[in-house]
């Protein structure tokens, strides 16, 4: 892309990633609130909230980080499947659009149930710790890509490596900036820490939703 494009491209890209960031979070204190309070006219309008927020804010913000940011890589020399941190960027961005597109079944529902006959005590209990926590997970993914962004942990994945192999050789340069090439071909400790980290808190986060909503949060009919 020309300079120009890629700046155009970057700022949708920021925009879009925090208008997304930003209106999860909204959407965040709206399910707390809807869980939460004892008002049942506030919690019946928290869900009506969230359904407006989810499908007019937060889905096309979603959708235009996702492909800006598809773009952005694609269109410049850094590439997706190049680096490990633009790749876990990438599936981290995936993951959270995923998960906000199945689950805003979930805000359609509470918000139809809110319309149609007042919350009280534990009505939909499972589904309302399901919204929250899924919200939750989200905020938390937009923040380790915002952290992926600013550091750019050093890395680059074997297809990375192969083809910056391929430009030196092309180039005719020197054999010792292959040689330090090739000393970087396992993946970085922190690319390690990361997987292991993630899995251990998704499966303690898994543990801790069914906990709260009595083993009931899959239960979406």
């Amino acid at each position: 892309m020309t300079p120009e494009i890629r700046k155009l491209v970057l700022t949708a890209h920021v925009v879009s990633t925090v208008g997304w960031m930003g209106a999860i979070a909204a959407f965040l204190g709206l399910a707390i609130a809807g869980l939460t309070s004892h008002d049942t006219r506030m919690v019946d309008s928290a869900y009506v909230a969230m359904k407006l927020i989810g499908w007019w804010v937060i889905v096309p913000f979603g959708i235009a980080s996702l492909l800006t940011g598809l773009i952005q890589s694609l269109g410049t020399t850094w590439g997706l499947f190049r680096h490990y941190w633009i790749l876990l960027k990438f599936v981290l961005t995936v993951i959270a659009t995923v998960l906000l597109l199945l689950h805003m079944t979930l805000a359609d529902r509470l918000a139809e149930t809110a319309v149609q006959m007042a919350f009280s005590g534990s009505r939909l209990y499972g589904l309302r710790v399901q919204i929250m926590a899924d919200a939750a997970a989200a905020v938390v993914l937009l923040m380790v890509n915002t952290v992926l962004s600013i550091y750019k942990p050093r890395g680059m994945t074997t297809y990375g490596r192969r083809k910056q192999r391929a430009q030196y050789q092309k180039a005719g340069s020197e054999a010792e900036a292959i040689v330090e090439l090739d000393k970087g071909a396992k993946a970085p400790v922190w690319v390690k820490v990361f997987a292991i980290t993630g899995f251990v808190l998704l499966i303690v986060f898994r543990v801790v939703i069914v906990h709260l909503s009595g083993g009931h949060g899959h239960h979406f009919h």
